[in-house]
């Protein structure tokens, strides 16, 4: 893991009407590394992951990526640097098959100028790629799952189908909504070496996540966010210690003691 910082932020701050949802919030995610952003409901995650990928434009604030300026760019103009990411409430092309949901990140500039396709430009070419890319997140290649449409595939399956859209865009960096959210403890054990996996390919990882044992399971750092405002960050083990953590986010110690349980 480079500890040369892919993504910067910077005193970002976003109100709504007269609620502040985010407020001078700052972090440095370096290359390689798996980064957890958790705190309560309402705490300003999602906010915060919008605007950095362009979803909602910030009132104030800066973000870098590479050191490169993409301060409340369009979200396509981001995407096709390299910053990808997922959403909690699942957007696929409900009515394509799974595998047809790539094709169309696979049209998009940077998956052509980055390899993301191979052969002479065809649809068929595409689909060969879109059905590798499956495979790799966990689609049984030789089943029918891959050709079956969106809106029929189980919610393990479409947390899955996200992370594959990201991937055909040969991203340097995913940011995760939730990404365990609604999934079993089966499913949530074999998403987990996926993640690795990915850090093991040299993405970079920026997560929120409800399901804490298992997000530090992955994670190098995490932040913790409260009403908008950043409490600490660090390692898991330290930032879970923390009083204003405890006070805020968990509550009581015995949640904290499950947290940390073999």
């Amino acid at each position: 893991m480079s500890q040369e910082p892919i993504l910067q932020v910077n005193k970002v701050c976003k109100s709504f009407g007269g609620v502040q949802a985010l407020s001078n919030v700052s972090f440095e995610v370096s290359q390689g590394e798996v980064f957890g952003i958790i705190g309560p409901n309402g705490s300003g995650k999602t906010t915060l992951i919008n605007c950095i990928t362009g979803f909602i434009r910030m009132d104030s604030g800066r973000v870098l990526y590479r050191g490169r300026e993409i301060t409340n760019k369009p979200p396509n103009r981001i995407a096709n640097l390299g910053v990808t990411r997922t959403f909690q409430i699942m957007r696929p092309y409900y009515s394509l098959p799974a595998y047809k949901n790539l094709i169309i990140p696979l049209f998009s500039p940077r998956a052509r100028q980055s390899g993301g396709w191979r052969g002479g430009g065809k649809l068929g070419d595409r689909a060969t790629v879109s059905i590798d890319i499956l495979e790799e997140i966990g689609f049984e290649r030789d089943s029918f799952v891959p050709y079956k449409l969106a809106s029929s595939l189980p919610t393990g399956y479409l947390k899955r189908l996200e992370l594959a859209r990201c991937l055909a865009l040969r991203p340097d960096i995913i940011l995760c909504d939730e990404v365990f959210s609604g999934l079993s403890m089966s499913e949530i054990a074999s998403m987990v070496p996926l993640i690795e996996k990915l850090q093991m390919d040299g993405i970079t990882l920026v997560m929120i996540e409800h399901r804490l044992r298992e997000l530090f399971r992955v994670a190098n750092r995490v932040m913790v966010l409260n009403f908008g405002e950043k409490l600490t960050e660090g390692v898991p083990e330290e930032v879970m210690q923390d009083e204003k953590v405890k006070e805020a986010y968990l509550g009581s110690e015995k949640l904290l003691d499950y947290m940390f349980e073999a």
